[in-house]
């Protein structure tokens, strides 16, 4: 969930803002920022249904009896508890592309197959190189020896055995920072981060949502867009590679960077899944890191690493896991749930998104138990490659829903479809067929509503659906829109796509992406709760009189602000 990206210099580029509320702004404004350049792209304001054709589209909640049965089967016959813990403690991380992620692939195959689910299978596209951790060794040898909180950054080359050098503190936030490093780097360890001193955390470290909280959830934001957002990304997305290729030239052994976490928190995160890095990436706690720069201040350090990664090509494609309950009438469509099977690898990839997957998987599983026969085919969904980019749910938005043309620089095509809209948006004959899609990607928390994604004509179809749970915490239809998981690649381009609010628990900012992201930090109780109401709103959406009304096919807008002028500061 949430995928961020690395500048190269140990400083985190979110690019999404999630439910922030309140009291979260000051620590996560960087996110909102980013988030708010996402919404950019949401382009043109919601089409506003009345309230006439929405009573025609919206059917009666699923029927007592069916909710019963759900009920049942979901909270007294769950195994979403077992599908997570499997995933997390059995496969564990799943790199898109790894051996994990390959393993993961099949074995969700096989759930769906056993549990009678139908048209199980795979559905590829070109996506780059796996890359898996078997050990890494990082630790300070002198001036006095001390074993580092460190993992290898993702799609960066081992070292060849153990090294050991000197280290020198080379912060590079821009291109322009290298030049003054050339001829000083040959036989070091270099430590590109700008070690930044810690900051007074503005959070509590595990939270659940307030009524207040969520109310702050319910405001229409306006849609805002400037062309120049491209050119910053472009930026971000390639100082990395160019800090890599200046380490390699000069000399250098191994690059160190410092973690965007406190606490003592790893991610590894890393985005050059194409072609791999050149050199050896590290990533260091940010306390061990800022040791390191302070030691470094008053004499010599020397730090050894060994770093044994591994490099997989023999399949460069990634690949999303689909199944489905088949629907009566095949002409009305169908209704899609789906989660990113992918994740990162400090840890196991529990809560970011083994518990969204789990959570699919049971709803699945409840449905096809319980023998239901719904009007429209139920789909389901295990999306690769979110991490890096919503790659997964592009490639199926490519294969099946509408196309957009290839940005003609190639530098913006590398960046990837989450990153830069191209128009027109051209839909497929699919594109209708699809009449809802629903995401679960924030964790284990309990359900507590819906974002209706600025979408006015979903909310009393939502308010009716929701209204049996209510007892359970879970009736918010609340019309700001959350961005930067699966979700967001469909309602981009006009369709009925929304994600679940979530209690935020511990996600962030420890959880998500690091460490700790093992299975004792997902809520079991949480999760059965959220299986019986994805799959009952499931149910509702498939045997609704019409689809859920979606936006307009977006078109290309004219700039929010057509007097700002370029800052040469931000470029």
């Amino acid at each position: 969930m949430r995928p961020t990206r690395y500048a190269g210099n140990g400083r985190e580029l979110p690019l999404e803002a999630g439910p922030v509320v309140a009291e979260e702004a000051a620590d996560v404004r960087a996110v909102q920022d980013a988030g708010k350049r996402r919404h950019m792209m949401r382009l043109l304001p919601p089409l506003i249904a009345l309230a006439t054709s929405t009573a025609a589209i919206a059917a009666p909640p699923v029927d007592p009896a069916m909710l019963g049965r759900i009920s049942e089967e979901g909270f007294n016959h769950s195994q979403v508890v077992d599908i997570a813990a499997y995933l997390a403690d059995q496969i564990g991380g799943r790199m898109t592309n790894s051996p994990a992620m390959r393993k993961a692939e099949a074995w969700t195959q096989g759930r769906f197959t056993d549990w009678g689910l139908k048209n199980v299978h795979t559905e590829g596209y070109e996506f780059g190189r796996g890359w898996w951790i078997e050990s890494v060794s990082v630790r300070m040898t002198a001036p006095r020896p001390i074993v580092l909180r460190a993992i290898p950054v993702a799609w960066s080359q081992p070292t060849a055995g153990t090294i050991t050098a000197p280290i020198v503190v080379a912060p590079i936030r821009k291109v322009e920072d290298l030049a003054a490093w050339r001829g000083k780097l040959a036989g070091k360890i270099v430590l590109t981060t700008y070690p930044e001193a810690p900051k007074e955390p503005t959070r509590m470290p595990f939270r659940r949502y307030s009524a207040e909280d969520i109310a702050k959830l319910d405001e229409y934001q306006q849609p805002s867009f400037d062309p120049e957002d491209v050119k910053k990304e472009l930026k971000e997305f390639q100082l990395a590679p160019a800090i890599d290729a200046f380490l390699k030239a000069e000399g250098a052994l191994a690059a160190v960077r410092m973690s965007y976490k406190e606490n003592g928190l790893v991610t590894g995160e890393g985005y050059s899944f194409r072609t791999g890095l050149t050199m050896p990436g590290i990533e260091v706690a940010a306390e061990d890191y800022r040791r390191l720069a302070r030691l470094a201040k008053v004499g010599p350090v020397t730090v050894e690493i060994n770093s044994n990664v591994h490099f997989d090509d023999r399949d460069s494609k990634a690949y999303n896991v689909i199944a489905e309950i088949p629907g009566s009438d095949p002409k009305a469509g169908y209704v899609m749930a789906g989660a990113h099977l992918d994740s990162w690898v400090a840890a196991d990839g529990a809560a970011d998104n083994g518990a969204g997957s789990a959570m699919i998987m049971e709803a699945a599983r409840i449905l096809a138990a319980t023998g239901v026969k719904p009007k429209r085919t139920i789909r389901f969904a295990l999306w690769s490659g979110e991490e890096q980019g919503l790659f997964g749910s592009a490639a199926y938005i490519d294969q099946h829903l509408a196309r957009r043309p290839v940005p003609s620089d190639p530098a913006a095509a590398a960046l990837g479809p989450y990153f830069v809209d191209t128009w027109p948006v051209t839909p497929l004959p699919g594109y209708r067929d699809l009449a809802a899609y629903f995401n679960i990607d924030n964790g284990s928390g309990k359900l507590r509503g819906i974002y209706a994604e600025g979408n006015y004509g979903v909310v009393p179809i939502f308010q009716e659906w929701l209204a049996p749970f209510a007892s359970m915490g879970a009736g918010a239809v609340v019309a700001k829109p959350t961005t930067g998981t699966d979700h967001e690649m469909m309602e981009r381009i006009g369709l009925p796509a929304f994600q679940f609010i979530q209690d935020p628990l511990d996600y962030s900012p420890n959880v998500h992406h690091s460490s700790l992201d093992s299975f004792d930090h997902l809520r079991p109780e949480d999760m059965r709760q959220g299986s019986v109401i994805l799959a009952t709103m499931l149910l509702d959406a498939a045997n609704a009189e019409k689809p859920l009304p979606g936006k307009p096919v977006p078109t290309q807008p004219q700039p929010s602000d057509p007097f700002k002028y370029d800052d040469p500061a931000e470029r």
